[in-house]
């Protein structure tokens, strides 16, 4: 086999790892308040995910096509297998140690700055697409205030129409509901993030001659929906126990609440064609929907250690994927 088929092969490997372990690094997010709320037992909401997560996968690719093309050009690309192989690297080792140490921290951030960080590395600055790679910052920024504000009215006005119900009887009721709601946000996930390691793909095939539009193959889309479903039925219970627990005490109303705001704002990421980091955007609606119940409920200490990861992660994943292209370029 030839260097640019190996190269290929490689980074086709590399994205189905990368998006199985965003399956149980992300996609643990999605359904930790149901979980948290017992709405859903562990494997029920395990299986429910994993489904969602899949036909949500298989139903956009406007998100992949961004990825494809805003961050550099594909067509331009110098040395651009070695670049994407080396952003997948990066992103893959900061998405394990963030894993390891169960901070809900965003796999779109750390791919995103991986494949900034690696053409940097291989064609200086000037190789960034700025129009579009601002724009995705830009969502990626906006995003988790959207969610917070969100999640803030949202809840406010659930507490409003339901201020002279019953309580347990109330909370009865939305378990109920939470079990949709959790199937929902599932769905909104798997529209959004699975679509990233499909841009990334394509952005190979393009490198290398295998294509020549960044429209997505079919067989792309599947590798990748299914690759993020199996990463999601092995479970990411380190995430599910920070975002589901150690921000807030989740009641069935607030986690209703919070997955109705996490599954709009990631839809309207996705109809936008906008990769956004859904562990922002649902650990931020659970934020404003804590805050408008009780701000003292909310356990600000966690909330500022996640929000440390986020600002440390777009810098870190460019750094490590600038070090794994110089590795890479010794070889290939």
């Amino acid at each position: 086999m030839n260097t640019i088929l190996i190269l290929t092969i490689l980074i086709v490997v590399f994205a189905v790892v990368f998006d199985f372990i965003n399956g149980f690094h992300d996609t643990a997010n999605a359904i930790a308040t149901s979980v948290s709320t017992k709405a859903l037992s562990p494997r029920r909401a395990i299986i429910l995910a994993s489904v969602m997560n899949f036909v949500g996968a298989m139903t956009f690719t406007g998100v992949a096509k961004t990825i494809t093309k805003d961050i550099v050009n594909p067509f331009t690309l110098e040395n651009g297998s070695t670049v994407i192989l080396a952003a997948l690297a990066a992103a893959i080792i900061w998405n394990l140690v963030t894993w390891y140490y169960g901070i809900p921290s965003s796999s779109s951030h750390a791919l995103i700055g991986a494949i900034a960080g690696a053409a940097i590395a291989a064609a200086g600055f000037n190789t960034l697409n700025y129009s579009g790679f601002i724009a995705i910052i830009k969502a990626l920024l906006l995003s988790p205030l959207l969610a917070f504000g969100v999640g803030y009215i949202v809840y406010s006005i659930i507490k409003l129409v339901f201020k002279n119900s019953n309580l347990p009887k109330t909370n009865k009721r939305f378990r109920h509901i939470q079990i949709a709601t959790a199937a929902l946000q599932s769905y909104s996930h798997g529209t959004n993030d699975a679509q990233k390691a499909m841009g990334i793909i394509t952005m190979a095939l393009i490198v290398n001659n295998y294509q020549s539009s960044n429209d997505i193959q079919f067989w792309v889309q599947f590798i990748c929906a299914l690759s993020m479903a199996l990463g999601t039925a092995l479970g990411g219970w380190k995430i599910i126990k920070t975002v589901g627990g150690k921000i807030m005490k989740i009641r069935p109303v607030s986690g209703v609440a919070a997955d109705l705001t996490g599954a709009a704002v990631i839809f309207g990421a996705t109809f936008l064609h906008m990769p956004v980091s859904t562990t922002h955007v649902i650990s931020s609606s659970i934020l404003g929907v804590g805050a408008s119940h009780r701000l003292k409920g909310v356990k600000w200490g966690t909330a500022q250690r996640m929000l440390i990861t986020w600002v440390i992660t777009l810098p870190i994943s460019a750094t490590l994927a600038a070090i794994c292209y110089f590795i890479l370029d010794l070889f290939f």
